[in-house]
């Protein structure tokens, strides 16, 4: 009778593990990735205003130090605020020092170029995931129009020196309208 229960009970059990898998990530899963858009979004919310109000009043090449020097800036507070490691990387990145992708951002970076070549737009590309004792999150950077005077494919002069004075190994220039330009890149770590 013992057997024929636990058996019973072992075959329940098998039959819910699609039913759960299909149900999507955990619910503390989906919290954390709603964390972490917010932050991605208070990032964005304070720098792009930033620069747009710099490029208006002292110019393209004044904007380039503003990136140089403020977005670290409000990444670390940010960092600070929410107990996430917040930061910028590229497949091209400006700064090789602290913007190039460890590998984990390496690969969600080559799918946003996948996926962009597939037709989706990048302000709707996000990946998350738990790894191990951390939830990663990324929110794609697509190219807009006020990133293409620092790094689309006709540079100025006073930008193009603004940028070999900030980002002496710069390699991120090159680009057009709506291709992925990098990523926000949030880390969470929980102790095992």
């Amino acid at each position: 009778m013992k057997n024929r229960l636990f058996a019973l009970i072992l075959f329940s059990m098998l039959l819910l593990l699609p039913a759960a898998a299909a149900a999507g990530p955990p619910a503390g899963d989906r919290a954390l990735k709603q964390e972490a858009a917010r932050i991605v979004q208070k990032f964005a919310g304070t720098m792009k205003p930033l620069l747009k109000e710099t490029i208006r009043s002292k110019g393209l090449s004044r904007a380039i130090s503003v990136c140089a020097e403020e977005a670290p800036k409000i990444a670390a507070r940010l960092s600070r605020e929410t107990g996430w490691t917040i930061r910028r990387v590229s497949l091209n990145p400006r700064n090789r020092k602290s913007a190039t992708p460890d590998p984990f951002e390496k690969k969600v970076l080559e799918q946003f170029d996948r996926r962009r070549a597939r037709g989706e737009s990048a302000e709707r590309m996000a990946h998350a995931e738990r790894t191990g004792t951390r939830f990663r999150f990324m929110k794609a950077q697509g190219v807009g129009g006020i990133c293409l005077g620092c790094h689309g494919q006709k540079l100025n002069a006073g930008v193009r020196a603004a940028i070999d004075k900030h980002y002496p190994e710069d390699i991120a220039t090159g680009y057009s309208i709506g291709e992925i330009r990098g990523a926000v890149s949030l880390i969470k770590s929980f102790s095992d």
